[in-house]
């Protein structure tokens, strides 16, 4: 409804209420524009101030941050430790900070892991009462090899020492230790008989690795070995553990130095006693060592046990980088005698084909590219299959430690293995599955997983890694 009022004062327009309505929405409209041209001024004036003050300060404001980090490297280079440095030749050479880190973490690590008795995972070791009383079974199977001849220097083939000195042929590293292994000899060992002959090191009193006499005396009273060896003075002896009363009466723990090692031990306050012995371990110390390569001279303990102690009759090898945590006779017990075989080696924990293990050890530098061709070119050359398992089993190993019987078989075995080490590479991981492939007799074999070979040792890893010999 709308209304009308006259009076002689003013006038009244009427309005609807529509349209009253529509007049508060247009005030509204026009607020909120003020309202927004308002911001927009406000921020654009700031703006303004922003960039006038920029303009303005710039100079200032690179300085400072630029000021600050110099400040605050000057303040990290004040809290380093001193380099040592050296100025040899007009070149300045510092201390390598990653060295003493991985130093300190060996270090670290033979700390945790030395005398460590965790009961094993995986070894299944007769328990202690029944230890106690095992006996060592000394009666010997039959075997298609019934006694191997060793090539000595007084065979008549070879022409007596007068030929000794040019053994050492282009391209190998037979010396007046090993004999003279040609290719065709090579070829001929691997073809068995009843009484075989085959180069296996010692070949002649001049050829090194000497032993005092003493020590042949003791070492010809060993039925049972546990053996190591450490030349160059690159690791330290750690002493076995786990072990009961019986194995301490009955197992030979030898340890073989050369005089380099002996020295170094000694610094360190490791000396041996009057009766050859520290702790439990005989210390054998060798010299005249016949080859330049340590690594190669370490292959004669660990491949040549049946040389060294001819009267034993089972022998567990144990790597220097390594410390034995169980008793011996149950080792030989589980690993051996209950599995009816006659030698035992790890499995190799990463690769199971010897070609890729051959492309590791060039790209780890632990051979050069081109030894380990020729190697692979006279296994292929032979045959050997690239198949990643042989007669079911896993083709690499992890030789670190090596249980097995001396039999004529596995003697001839640990021979052959020894002259292709000495022939290609010291790295016995490629040449151990060609030896086994070639010698298909040698069935017997334990080949147990990685879990099994940490039971049986606490691993220290190398201290350091043994210099070559001057020729």
């Amino acid at each position: 409804m709308s209304a009308s009022i006259f009076n002689n004062s003013s006038i009244s327009i009427s309005v609807s209420d529509e349209e009253s309505d529509e007049l508060s929405r247009i005030r509204e409209r026009v607020r909120r524009k003020r309202k927004k041209q308002q911001v927009h001024r406000v921020k654009h004036e700031f703006s303004q101030r922003v960039l006038r003050f920029l303009l303005k300060y710039w100079m200032v404001l690179i300085f400072l941050p630029a000021a600050g980090l110099l400040v605050f490297e000057a303040s990290r280079i004040g809290k380093r430790p001193s380099l040592d440095v050296e100025l040899e030749h007009g070149e300045k050479k510092t201390t390598d900070l990653k060295i003493n880190q991985t130093v300190s973490e060996s270090k670290k690590k033979i700390q945790e892991n030395l005398d460590r008795l965790d009961p094993p995972r995986c070894l299944k070791l007769l328990p202690p009462t029944e230890l106690q009383h095992l006996e060592i079974p000394m009666h010997d199977e039959s075997s298609p090899v019934k006694n191997v001849v060793y090539i000595s220097e007084k065979d008549t083939q070879h022409g007596g020492n007068t030929t000794l000195p040019q053994l050492r042929t282009v391209g190998t590293r037979f010396n007046l230790f090993t004999g003279d292994q040609t290719l065709e000899k090579r070829e001929k060992s691997f073809k068995v008989s009843e009484t075989p002959q085959i180069h296996c090191g010692f070949y002649g009193e001049n050829g090194g690795f000497k032993i005092s006499d003493e020590d042949k005396i003791y070492m010809q009273t060993c039925k049972v070995v546990v053996s190591t060896c450490a030349f160059g003075g690159g690791d330290d002896l750690y002493q076995p553990i786990g072990m009961v009363d019986t194995s301490l009466q009955k197992v030979c723990y030898v340890a073989f130095w050369d005089e380099i090692t002996s020295a170094a031990q000694e610094l360190k306050g490791h000396r041996i006693g009057e009766d050859h012995f520290i702790g439990k371990w005989r210390i054998v110390v060798v010299r005249d060592l016949p080859f330049i390569d340590q690594r190669l001279n370490g292959k004669i303990p660990k491949m040549l046990g049946h040389r060294l102690f001819p009267h034993a009759k089972f022998s567990i090898w144990v790597d220097s980088k390594s410390q034995f945590r169980r008793d011996p006779l149950g080792v030989l017990e589980a690993l051996l005698w209950r599995t009816n075989s006659v030698l035992a080696i790890s499995q190799h924990g990463a690769r199971s084909n010897v070609y890729e293990e051959a492309t590791a050890v060039v790209k780890k530098h632990k051979a050069s590219p081109e030894e380990v061709e020729v190697q692979l070119t006279q296994y292929r050359q032979d045959g050997l299959p690239e198949d990643k398992r042989f007669n079911g089993r896993k083709a690499l190993n992890e030789a670190s430690v090596i249980v097995r019987k001396h039999t004529p078989l596995t003697n001839l075995f640990m021979c052959l293995w020894f002259n292709e080490v000495v022939r290609f590479t010291s790295r016995d991981q490629l040449s151990f599955p060609y030896v086994l492939w070639r010698l298909k007799l040698l069935k017997d074999i334990n080949v147990f997983p990685v879990c099994v070979r940490k039971d049986l040792v606490n691993s220290m890893g190398h201290i350091s890694k043994a210099k070559p010999l001057i020729n």
